[in-house]
This record gives C-alpha cells, sequence and structure tokens, in this order.
C-alpha cells in the first residue's frame, strides 16, 4: 500500500470508521444484467439462432459489453458456423438424444430380425452391394474443425 493511501486511511480511522469493508457507493445501479434482459436475449436467440450482438444491443437497447457478458458468461453460449448453440445439452436436447436412440436401436432390431429386408449401397469400388444392417447405411462425422491454408 502506498504512503499516501495509508495516511488516508489513517486519518478515516481517526474520524470514526471501525470498519475495513468498502462503504455503500452511491450511483447508478447495475440494471443491464437484469433477470429480464437475460430472458429478453435468450428469447431473441432461441428466435433466430444467426441474430448479432449489435442487433441484440440495438433492439434491447443496452451495451454491446452487456449483451456480451450476457450471452457468453449468464446463458452459454457460443458461435458455431454462424449459430448461437448452447454449451451445454438442456434438458430437452438429452431427452431428444434417447428418444433418437430408442428408434435407431428399435430399427436395428427389426432390420436383423427380417432377412427380407435389403438394402442397396455403393462400395469404395462403385458396385453395388446388398447390405442387411441398418448402421452398415450410416455415415457419422465428429465435430473437427481442419484448416486448410492453401495459397
Amino acid at each position: 500500500m502506498s504512503r499516501p493511501r495509508v495516511y488516508q486511511w489513517c486519518i478515516w480511522f481517526e474520524e470514526g470508521r471501525t470498519s475495513l469493508d468498502d462503504e455503500p457507493k452511491s450511483g447508478r445501479t447495475k440494471t443491464s444484467t437484469s433477470e429480464e434482459n437475460t430472458t429478453r436475449v435468450d428469447e431473441l436467440i432461441k428466435c433466430d439462432r444467426r441474430i448479432k450482438m449489435g442487433e441484440i444491443a440495438l433492439k434491447l437497447e443496452i451495451p454491446s459489453s452487456t449483451v456480451h457478458k450476457i450471452v457468453h458468461d449468464t446463458l452459454g453460449y457460443l458461435k458455431v458456423s454462424a449459430r448461437w448453440v448452447p454449451k451445454m445439452l438442456t434438458e430437452d436436447h438429452k431427452l431428444q438424444r434417447v428418444e433418437i436412440s430408442r428408434r435407431l436401436l428399435l430399427r436395428y432390431q427389426q432390420d436383423n430380425g427380417d432377412e427380407d429386408t435389403t438394402h442397396i449401397g455403393v462400395g469404395l469400388g462403385g458396385d453395388f452391394q446388398a447390405k442387411n444392417n441398418l448402421f452398415d447405411n450410416l455415415i457419422t462425422d465428429d465435430e473437427t474443425w481442419v484448416h486448410l491454408n492453401a495459397p
């Protein structure tokens, strides 16, 4: 602590101050990050996943820095492929994944139980192959980003 600050604290304690805690400050209270604004920002993002932060700030008439804090810190959204997506899966998303997995499992069981069900697919060499398994026809991918620099 600097010498002038020590002198200031000595004066405050001589005047009767007894606490080291900060005293309440006067001034404008925080209203931008209120629950109401957080809800309104969330509704705007859910209506249009491609909305920009500047547009949100204009519509709600709050600072862009506050919109950024609400979107990233409070609501936990990330911008992926020009769309806002939640960082974590919601309960609804988890239930949708379970339901889709159940449907795929049921279809897999039906396809394996029914020998007459045959799917036609194209092999690596361009030849047609008969496939009896649903999972032979699925294409999967991961979320890996590959950046190519080709000058």
